[in-house]
């Protein structure tokens, strides 16, 4: 790499703290809000804004330097900042923490709750999935609830409650990421065995771990419409509303069958980027259900 290509110490930065996934996870905390809220504060929309972006920034770090041997075996990581060099274990763990403390302050702002859950994000993420990511495919189900914590967070830092509400945000997160992380690895599966990542269900391509894709695919519809039935508090979903994101989890189920059928790489991410698409989608269709069509 000629000094022309090496990147700034900012795009290395901007690196080690994922900063385009961490602002996609830090989006469901703000819908979350405002579905929340009864009037909305943007002072609070702010913390909540800077707080989940530094929470999950820490955590990327955090993983980075954990994984950055690791991240060297894999053609899709060995450039990061840390398994090339550009950064030290010492500097991304200064980034980290400063991050995670100031994740957790700007939460602890706004209640105690969102900071607490803040908290156990990080840890989660940290010192639960990372290493678990080597040992068994389980590592998706850990993962997961960090991973689903945000949506939720959402909730909690408007109201200041945890209950059926926030419960049932975590839950559609939560099942959301099976299908996603799944497809993600499936065609990255040569790459993750470099490093030794088994995270398909029965850690190798078979027809197990398809089974398993299309599930939580048809979990995922369920879960995500149950709001319709009236049993989850103060949040709501009309039946046009529920029929509109129960249309968007079958693009999601279509092509989790489509590769269950044809078993390529090409459909894995075509089902990746549809659970992506789904995740935006859904919950953009949330806010224009609360208020425009309750």
């Amino acid at each position: 790499m000629t000094n022309q290509e090496r990147p700034s110490f900012f795009k290395d930065f901007l690196q080690l703290t994922k900063f385009k996934l961490s602002l996609s996870v830090v989006f469901s905390s703000l819908i979350a809000y405002v579905l929340g809220a009864e009037t909305v504060d943007f002072k609070t929309l702010g913390l909540l804004f800077l707080g989940g972006y530094f929470m999950v920034g820490a955590s990327n770090a955090y993983n980075q330097i954990i994984e950055r041997d690791l991240d060297k075996k894999m053609n899709r990581t060995k450039h990061r900042p840390l398994p090339s060099g550009r950064i030290s274990k010492e500097i991304a763990f200064v980034i980290a923490t400063i991050f995670a403390l100031s994740g957790i302050a700007m939460l602890y702002t706004i209640n105690e709750k969102s900071a607490l859950f803040g908290a156990i994000s990080i840890f989660l993420y940290v010192s639960a999935y990372t290493p678990l990511k080597t040992i068994t495919p389980l590592s998706i189900f850990v993962g997961a609830l960090p991973g689903a914590i945000p949506f939720m967070l959402g909730w909690v830092a408007a109201t200041n409650h945890f209950g059926i509400e926030a419960g049932m945000l975590f839950l559609i997160q939560f099942i959301w990421q099976f299908p996603h992380f799944w497809a993600l690895a499936w065609f990255l599966d040569e790459d993750y065995k470099k490093a030794g990542f088994h995270l398909l269900p029965t850690g190798k391509k078979d027809k197990a771990s398809l089974r398993q894709i299309v599930l939580y695919s048809v979990m995922l519809i369920i879960v995500s419409i149950i709001p319709v039935f009236g049993h989850t508090g103060a949040l709501k979903l009309t039946i046009f509303g529920a029929l509109i994101i129960a249309l968007l989890g079958f693009g999601v189920l279509h092509f989790a069958l489509k590769l269950k059928k044809d078993k390529t790489n090409k459909t894995a991410k075509q089902l990746m980027l549809a659970s992506v698409s789904y995740l935006t989608l859904m919950q953009l269709m949330l806010l224009v259900d609360k208020f425009l069509l309750q």
